[in-house]
């Protein structure tokens, strides 16, 4: 997406949305297998469970540090209060759908039925809720969080991820560009850049979030 920031650095934004977009697929590919129940794999994979915890990090976040800040700074301007309006809206929506699918996953009777269309539901709201943002709602973040709100934003979601940071990092890299890659490494303590090279990537790898090695799970 082409879009220029003056005042902040988009650039782990751009990264978990592009996260949160490749697990919907993975999602989607495993809920459209016929040789496997697919309430099966996704109830049994890491995958499923890491992606519920970090949606949910991300969410809560913003709902925390982001759009309050936004609010109060806005106010008296109807249409962008609206567009936040919007987004807390859409937050509302998606978040539920993940124990909407918790509890088609532990239904043996109808469970199947219903897994499918919630998850159809997911890839769509949440797909249009990441569009939505980078289409309309980070400009005006970016014109109007000082960047002390923005860190106080990261540190929020740094602070959520706690003890996970060796699993969340590799998720969040995981299949990106190398060069991308690079970029967001070169920005990072190296503390955190050595233990991601040396012992996060293979321990995360190892884990196998979708099953991919057993064939249960398409990349």
């Amino acid at each position: 997406m082409s879009q220029e920031f003056k005042n902040l650095d988009m650039t782990m934004m751009f990264a978990i949305h592009d996260a949160l977009r490749r697990e919907l697929e993975r999602i989607a590919r495993i809920t459209a297998r016929v040789d496997e129940d697919p309430r099966h794999v996704l109830s049994t994979a890491v995958g499923w469970e890491l992606f519920k915890k970090f949606l949910t990090i991300h969410h809560t976040s913003e709902d925390v540090t982001v759009w309050p800040v936004m609010q109060q700074a806005l106010a008296g301007k109807p249409a962008e209060l609206a567009l936040l309006d919007d987004m807390e809206a859409e937050h509302a929506v998606i978040d539920p759908l993940l124990a909407d699918i918790d509890a088609a996953l532990a239904d043996r009777d109808s469970g199947l039925e219903r897994l499918g269309g919630l998850t159809d539901t997911l890839h769509t709201k949440l797909n249009g809720h990441l569009d939505h943002e980078e289409r309309d709602a980070l400009q005006l973040m970016d014109i109007t969080m000082t960047a002390e709100q923005w860190a106080a934003f990261s540190a929020e979601q740094r602070t959520r991820v706690g003890d996970d940071s060796r699993s969340y990092l590799p998720w969040l890299l995981d299949d990106m560009d190398v060069a991308k890659v690079a970029g967001i490494l070169g920005k990072m303590p190296e503390q955190l850049k050595n233990a991601y090279e040396t012992e996060w990537r293979a321990a995360y790898e190892a884990l196998d979030i979708w099953g991919t090695k057993a064939g249960t799970a398409a990349r």
